[in-house]
């Protein structure tokens, strides 16, 4: 991945629009920035909280949660049932064991929908209201996305963080 610009520096999207595009180039660079940071990962590590911090697996469970929560605002809808019982277990080691490459790849395809979304929205809504949660804070079409891309890239800044400390164990041992 080294040798090519990061993806704001690669031109637009196809059909997403202009107003959105950071928010596109964004995603697609966590994508690509996570799927390469999690390669090789151990398994073993997946829910360890170092020095406290946050387990490499809560921040991909909330990578693709946040997302999905955030979008599905902006779409102008509440959570389901399926999303609140979801963002109730993040950070726990789910029932269902998954593996580090089965989370990055729920991440993935995740933005890959976001993606989808964005293509299919008409900048004439980016301004429109929409209600945030229980409360229905107030927020727009464009805060969510905006703040998806935001919040999306703050947690990849923090899961580096977190495996690049495991990885400075690992040396020290």
């Amino acid at each position: 991945m080294s040798d090519k610009p990061e993806v704001w520096l690669r031109g637009p999207l196809d059909n997403v629009p202009g107003l959105l595009q950071p928010v596109a180039h964004a995603l697609l660079q966590a994508r690509e920035e996570v799927t390469e940071l999690m390669t090789d990962f151990p398994e073993a590590l997946l829910w360890e909280m170092p020095a406290g911090l946050a387990s490499p697996g809560f921040h991909l469970q909330h990578l693709a949660g946040v997302l999905n929560r955030l979008f599905t605002y902006a779409n102008g809808e509440q959570l389901n049932k399926q999303q609140l019982d979801a963002l109730a277990a993040e950070g726990k080691p789910p029932k269902k064991k998954y593996s580090v490459g089965a989370l990055v790849e729920i991440f993935n395809k995740q933005v890959d929908d976001c993606i989808a979304q964005l293509k299919n929205v008409d900048e004439l809504t980016l301004t429109e209201s929409r209600g945030v949660g229980r409360s229905k804070l107030p927020s727009t079409v464009i805060g969510l996305y905006v703040h998806g891309a935001e919040h999306t890239m703050r947690h990849t800044g923090q899961l580096l963080v977190t495996v690049k400390v495991f990885w400075s164990i690992s040396m020290l041992m």
